[in-house]
């Protein structure tokens, strides 16, 4: 892929999809929106890849949302109309775009407003030590909207909902994201991409069929009532439980050669 606002690598079944704008703090211009549109959808095909680890190049931010510069700034420019506007959250995250592979979000620091366009449909977040996550919307005169119903599912409701009302007054710490679960591991600035490659890679050493069923059934589970799943819980077991994928899996139990498990 021809990528200006990404950097896209492949290693062992996982795709590492680094935010490449440092200089505007990871920021999404139109042209990152689409790339990121462009890369989910690539993935989906790509049986080669099997888990995904999305970061943000640089110490300072792992994205800072939308770049403000592509905001009108005057009356003549601004025309909002709630029937034609598009959403960028339509095209960035990997669950608008029907990616149904493990993606791991890496916040390598600050995280924020947009930036939980990609939060809100990562299936797991480490943060390193010095990463700080808000919601600057309501500091700059925006209503905060679409980012917090992403986010619920994953925070408490207070908590949620300072963050949401505080702006830019506030920043949750990687440790207090860490107790209020919306991140479940915490690393040091150095080791965090290390620690997200290393857990893609053991899910990505998992049988993909098996793997991407449980994906969507955890998910459709945060959604449904457990007798509306019960009733549809058949057809979430059927893409992986082909002849095929039950071989794999018995192949690897009668081999014994299963990873030293690792305790966190």
């Amino acid at each position: 892929m021809d990528l200006d606002t990404l950097v896209y690598e492949e290693r062992d079944h996982v795709a590492l999809v680094t935010m490449n704008r440092p200089h505007r703090h990871n920021a999404f211009d139109e042209v990152m929106q689409r790339e990121l549109q462009q890369v989910w959808q690539a993935l989906r095909t790509n049986d080669d890849v099997r888990a995904v680890v999305l970061t943000g190049a640089g110490d300072d931010a792992f994205c800072t949302g939308i770049d403000r510069g592509e905001i009108p700034e005057t009356e003549e420019e601004f025309f909002f109309d709630p029937y034609t506007y598009d959403d960028p959250g339509q095209r960035i995250g990997p669950r608008s775009q029907e990616l149904w592979k493990p993606v791991i979000a890496a916040v390598n620091g600050i995280a924020c407003g947009g930036a939980f366009y990609l939060l809100g449909e990562s299936d797991i977040i480490l943060a390193a030590e010095h990463a700080t996550f808000f919601d600057p919307h309501v500091t700059y005169g925006m209503p905060a909207v679409f980012e917090p119903v992403l986010m619920a599912p994953r925070m408490p409701f207070g908590d949620l909902m300072r963050m949401t009302l505080t702006g830019t007054a506030e920043r949750i710490s990687a440790a207090t994201a860490q107790r209020i679960g919306l991140v479940s591991e915490v690393a040091a600035g150095e080791d965090l991409l290390d620690t997200a490659l290393a857990l893609a890679t053991s899910i990505a050493s998992n049988p993909p069929a098996a793997v991407q069923a449980s994906l969507r059934t955890v998910w459709a589970a945060r959604d449904l009532s457990p007798q509306q799943f019960q009733a549809i819980g058949n057809h979430f077991l059927a893409p992986a439980m082909t002849v095929e994928a039950l071989a794999e899996g018995q192949a690897v139990f009668a081999s014994g050669r299963r990873p030293k498990p690792r305790t966190r």
